[in-house]
Protein backbone atom coordinates (compact mmCIF):
# COMPACT_ATOMS: atom_id res chain seq x y z
CA UNK A 1 0.00 0.00 0.00
CA UNK A 2 1.37 3.41 -0.93
CA UNK A 3 2.14 5.69 2.04
CA UNK A 4 0.38 8.59 0.33
CA UNK A 5 -2.84 6.79 -0.60
CA UNK A 6 -5.02 3.87 0.45
CA UNK A 7 -4.71 2.40 -3.05
CA UNK A 8 -3.37 -1.16 -3.15
CA UNK A 9 -1.46 -2.16 -6.26
CA UNK A 10 -2.72 -5.50 -7.56
CA UNK A 11 -3.09 -7.18 -10.93
CA UNK A 12 -6.82 -7.85 -11.00
CA UNK A 13 -9.83 -7.30 -13.23
CA UNK A 14 -11.34 -4.91 -10.68
CA UNK A 15 -8.27 -2.67 -10.85
CA UNK A 16 -8.73 -2.43 -14.61
CA UNK A 17 -12.30 -1.12 -14.35
CA UNK A 18 -12.48 2.62 -14.95
CA UNK A 19 -12.89 4.88 -11.87
CA UNK A 20 -16.24 6.40 -12.88
CA UNK A 21 -17.79 2.95 -13.27
CA UNK A 22 -16.63 2.03 -9.77
CA UNK A 23 -18.02 5.32 -8.49
CA UNK A 24 -21.35 4.42 -10.10
CA UNK A 25 -21.17 1.01 -8.43
CA UNK A 26 -20.66 2.63 -5.01
CA UNK A 27 -23.74 4.80 -5.47
CA UNK A 28 -25.96 1.98 -6.73
CA UNK A 29 -24.73 -0.52 -4.14
CA UNK A 30 -25.43 1.83 -1.23
CA UNK A 31 -28.66 3.31 -2.59
CA UNK A 32 -30.12 -0.13 -3.36
CA UNK A 33 -29.76 -1.28 0.25
CA UNK A 34 -31.79 1.72 1.39
CA UNK A 35 -34.44 1.44 -1.30
CA UNK A 36 -35.20 -2.21 -0.45
CA UNK A 37 -35.71 -3.01 3.22
CA UNK A 38 -35.33 -6.76 2.82
CA UNK A 39 -32.64 -8.52 4.83
CA UNK A 40 -31.91 -11.20 2.25
CA UNK A 41 -31.60 -8.72 -0.62
CA UNK A 42 -29.32 -6.41 1.37
CA UNK A 43 -27.26 -9.41 2.49
CA UNK A 44 -26.99 -10.53 -1.14
CA UNK A 45 -25.73 -7.10 -2.21
CA UNK A 46 -23.19 -7.19 0.63
CA UNK A 47 -21.96 -10.63 -0.44
CA UNK A 48 -21.55 -9.38 -4.01
CA UNK A 49 -19.57 -6.36 -2.78
CA UNK A 50 -17.32 -8.62 -0.69
CA UNK A 51 -16.86 -10.88 -3.72
CA UNK A 52 -15.65 -7.88 -5.73
CA UNK A 53 -13.15 -7.07 -2.98
CA UNK A 54 -12.03 -10.69 -3.04
CA UNK A 55 -11.66 -10.61 -6.82
CA UNK A 56 -9.66 -7.41 -6.47
CA UNK A 57 -7.34 -9.13 -3.94
CA UNK A 58 -7.88 -6.36 -1.39
CA UNK A 59 -10.43 -7.86 0.99
CA UNK A 60 -7.92 -8.19 3.84
CA UNK A 61 -7.44 -4.41 3.84
CA UNK A 62 -11.14 -3.72 4.41
CA UNK A 63 -11.53 -6.16 7.32
CA UNK A 64 -9.91 -3.84 9.93
CA UNK A 65 -12.14 -0.96 8.79
CA UNK A 66 -15.24 -3.13 9.15
CA UNK A 67 -13.96 -4.19 12.58
CA UNK A 68 -13.75 -0.55 13.70
CA UNK A 69 -17.28 0.09 12.41
CA UNK A 70 -18.59 -2.65 14.72
CA UNK A 71 -18.27 -0.16 17.59
CA UNK A 72 -21.00 1.83 15.89
CA UNK A 73 -22.90 -1.34 15.03
CA UNK A 74 -22.90 -2.51 18.65
CA UNK A 75 -24.46 0.76 19.77
CA UNK A 76 -27.11 0.42 17.06
CA UNK A 77 -28.03 -3.09 18.23
CA UNK A 78 -28.27 -1.96 21.85
CA UNK A 79 -30.37 1.13 21.14
CA UNK A 80 -32.70 -0.55 18.66
CA UNK A 81 -32.98 -3.76 20.67
CA UNK A 82 -33.85 -1.98 23.90
CA UNK A 83 -35.76 1.10 22.86
CA UNK A 84 -37.43 0.49 19.48
CA UNK A 85 -40.96 1.94 19.74
CA UNK A 86 -42.59 -1.12 18.14
CA UNK A 87 -40.98 -3.63 20.50
CA UNK A 88 -43.38 -6.40 21.45
CA UNK A 89 -41.73 -9.82 21.05
CA UNK A 90 -38.81 -10.75 23.29
CA UNK A 91 -36.15 -12.40 21.14
CA UNK A 92 -33.81 -13.36 23.99
CA UNK A 93 -33.05 -12.27 27.51
CA UNK A 94 -29.77 -12.00 29.42
CA UNK A 95 -30.65 -11.50 33.08
CA UNK A 96 -32.82 -8.40 33.32
CA UNK A 97 -31.83 -7.28 29.80
CA UNK A 98 -34.36 -8.01 27.07
CA UNK A 99 -33.67 -7.78 23.35
CA UNK A 100 -36.82 -7.46 21.27
CA UNK A 101 -37.30 -9.11 17.90
CA UNK A 102 -38.59 -5.98 16.18
CA UNK A 103 -35.67 -3.83 17.32
CA UNK A 104 -33.10 -6.53 16.55
CA UNK A 105 -34.51 -6.89 13.02
CA UNK A 106 -34.07 -3.18 12.36
CA UNK A 107 -30.59 -3.24 13.93
CA UNK A 108 -29.56 -6.18 11.72
CA UNK A 109 -30.77 -4.34 8.61
CA UNK A 110 -28.84 -1.21 9.57
CA UNK A 111 -25.76 -3.33 10.30
CA UNK A 112 -25.87 -4.90 6.85
CA UNK A 113 -26.25 -1.47 5.28
CA UNK A 114 -23.32 0.00 7.20
CA UNK A 115 -21.00 -2.91 6.40
CA UNK A 116 -22.01 -2.76 2.74
CA UNK A 117 -21.37 0.98 2.68
CA UNK A 118 -17.86 0.50 4.08
CA UNK A 119 -17.14 -2.37 1.70
CA UNK A 120 -18.46 -0.43 -1.33
CA UNK A 121 -16.22 2.54 -0.65
CA UNK A 122 -13.42 0.02 -0.14
CA UNK A 123 -13.92 -1.20 -3.71
CA UNK A 124 -13.42 2.34 -4.99
CA UNK A 125 -10.63 3.53 -2.70
CA UNK A 126 -8.52 0.35 -2.50
CA UNK A 127 -8.59 -0.46 -6.23
CA UNK A 128 -8.46 3.04 -7.73
CA UNK A 129 -5.60 5.52 -7.79
CA UNK A 130 -6.89 8.83 -6.41
CA UNK A 131 -5.19 10.70 -9.25
CA UNK A 132 -7.06 8.61 -11.83
CA UNK A 133 -10.40 9.16 -10.08
CA UNK A 134 -9.97 12.92 -9.76
CA UNK A 135 -8.65 13.32 -13.30
CA UNK A 136 -11.60 11.35 -14.69
CA UNK A 137 -14.00 13.62 -12.79
CA UNK A 138 -12.18 16.74 -13.98
CA UNK A 139 -12.44 15.58 -17.58
CA UNK A 140 -16.17 15.22 -17.01
CA UNK A 141 -16.37 18.88 -16.00
CA UNK A 142 -15.88 18.87 -12.25
CA UNK A 143 -14.34 22.00 -10.74
CA UNK A 144 -10.55 21.71 -10.23
CA UNK A 145 -10.95 23.21 -6.75
CA UNK A 146 -13.40 20.50 -5.77
CA UNK A 147 -11.06 17.94 -7.33
CA UNK A 148 -8.22 19.21 -5.13
CA UNK A 149 -10.42 18.94 -2.03
CA UNK A 150 -11.45 15.39 -2.98
CA UNK A 151 -7.85 14.35 -3.59
CA UNK A 152 -6.80 15.86 -0.25
CA UNK A 153 -9.53 13.93 1.56
CA UNK A 154 -8.43 10.66 -0.05
CA UNK A 155 -4.82 11.29 0.96
CA UNK A 156 -5.21 12.79 4.43
CA UNK A 157 -5.47 9.52 6.39
CA UNK A 158 -2.35 7.83 4.94
CA UNK A 159 -0.47 11.13 5.17
CA UNK A 160 -1.34 11.49 8.85
CA UNK A 161 -0.34 7.87 9.51
CA UNK A 162 3.00 8.31 7.75
CA UNK A 163 3.64 11.61 9.56
CA UNK A 164 2.76 10.06 12.93
CA UNK A 165 5.22 7.24 12.26
CA UNK A 166 8.02 9.69 11.44
CA UNK A 167 7.40 11.81 14.54
CA UNK A 168 7.14 8.70 16.73
CA UNK A 169 10.50 7.46 15.46
CA UNK A 170 12.03 10.88 16.12
CA UNK A 171 10.62 11.02 19.65
CA UNK A 172 11.78 7.45 20.34
CA UNK A 173 15.28 8.39 19.16
CA UNK A 174 15.25 11.18 21.76
CA UNK A 175 14.49 8.68 24.52
CA UNK A 176 10.70 8.92 24.82
CA UNK A 177 9.09 5.67 25.97
CA UNK A 178 6.47 4.54 23.45
CA UNK A 179 6.06 0.88 24.36
CA UNK A 180 4.25 -0.66 27.30
CA UNK A 181 0.72 -0.77 28.68
CA UNK A 182 -2.31 1.23 27.67
CA UNK A 183 -1.51 4.11 30.03
CA UNK A 184 2.07 4.35 28.79
CA UNK A 185 0.94 4.35 25.16
CA UNK A 186 -1.64 7.04 25.90
CA UNK A 187 1.00 9.21 27.60
CA UNK A 188 3.30 8.83 24.59
CA UNK A 189 0.47 9.52 22.11
CA UNK A 190 -0.67 12.85 23.53
CA UNK A 191 2.67 14.65 22.91
CA UNK A 192 2.45 13.57 19.26
CA UNK A 193 -0.80 15.44 18.58
CA UNK A 194 0.75 18.90 18.51
CA UNK A 195 3.58 18.11 16.05
CA UNK A 196 1.26 16.08 13.81
CA UNK A 197 -1.34 18.87 13.57
CA UNK A 198 1.28 21.61 13.07
CA UNK A 199 3.15 19.61 10.42
CA UNK A 200 -0.14 18.87 8.63
CA UNK A 201 -0.97 22.59 8.53
CA UNK A 202 2.53 23.37 7.25
CA UNK A 203 2.24 20.75 4.50
CA UNK A 204 -1.16 22.15 3.49
CA UNK A 205 0.29 25.67 3.22
CA UNK A 206 3.29 24.45 1.21
CA UNK A 207 1.01 22.51 -1.13
CA UNK A 208 -1.17 25.59 -1.66
CA UNK A 209 1.88 27.69 -2.54
CA UNK A 210 3.11 25.00 -4.95
CA UNK A 211 -0.29 24.89 -6.66
CA UNK A 212 -0.37 28.67 -7.06
CA UNK A 213 3.12 28.64 -8.59
CA UNK A 214 1.94 26.04 -11.10
CA UNK A 215 -1.03 28.20 -12.12
CA UNK A 216 -3.81 26.33 -10.31
CA UNK A 217 -6.15 29.35 -10.52
CA UNK A 218 -5.15 30.29 -14.05
CA UNK A 219 -8.00 30.99 -16.45
CA UNK A 220 -8.42 29.42 -19.85
CA UNK A 221 -8.65 25.97 -21.33
CA UNK A 222 -6.87 23.27 -19.37
CA UNK A 223 -4.90 20.38 -20.83
CA UNK A 224 -4.19 17.00 -19.25
CA UNK A 225 -0.91 15.19 -18.84
CA UNK A 226 -2.41 11.80 -19.68
CA UNK A 227 -4.90 10.91 -22.36
CA UNK A 228 -8.12 9.40 -21.16
CA UNK A 229 -7.82 5.61 -21.19
CA UNK A 230 -10.40 3.63 -23.11
CA UNK A 231 -11.39 0.97 -20.58
CA UNK A 232 -12.71 -2.34 -21.87
CA UNK A 233 -16.22 -3.44 -20.90
CA UNK A 234 -16.97 0.03 -19.49
CA UNK A 235 -20.29 0.38 -21.30
CA UNK A 236 -21.63 -3.17 -20.61
CA UNK A 237 -20.81 -2.88 -16.90
CA UNK A 238 -22.54 0.48 -16.62
CA UNK A 239 -25.59 -0.82 -18.46
CA UNK A 240 -25.76 -3.81 -16.11
CA UNK A 241 -25.47 -1.57 -13.05
CA UNK A 242 -28.16 0.83 -14.26
CA UNK A 243 -30.45 -2.08 -15.22
CA UNK A 244 -30.05 -3.56 -11.73
CA UNK A 245 -30.81 -0.20 -10.13
CA UNK A 246 -33.94 0.24 -12.24
CA UNK A 247 -35.04 -3.27 -11.26
CA UNK A 248 -34.56 -2.36 -7.59
CA UNK A 249 -36.70 0.77 -8.01
CA UNK A 250 -39.44 -1.15 -9.83
CA UNK A 251 -39.40 -3.86 -7.16
CA UNK A 252 -39.78 -1.21 -4.49
CA UNK A 253 -42.72 0.41 -6.30
CA UNK A 254 -44.69 -2.77 -6.94
CA UNK A 255 -43.97 -4.47 -3.61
Amino acid sequence: MNNMTLYVQRDSLIHRVDPLTKLLFVFISIASTYIIADHLVVFGILLFTLFILLAGKVIKYIVPVIGVSFLLIASIIIVQGFFHPDRATVLFQVGPIQIYKEGFSIALLITLRVVNMVASFGVLILTTKPDDLVEALLQKGMSPKFGYVLLSVLQIIPQMVALTGKITDAQRARGMETEGGVWMRLKSFLPLLGPVVLNSLTETRERSIALEIRGFNAKGKRTYLYERENYRFRVPIRIALIAFFLAVIIWRVIS
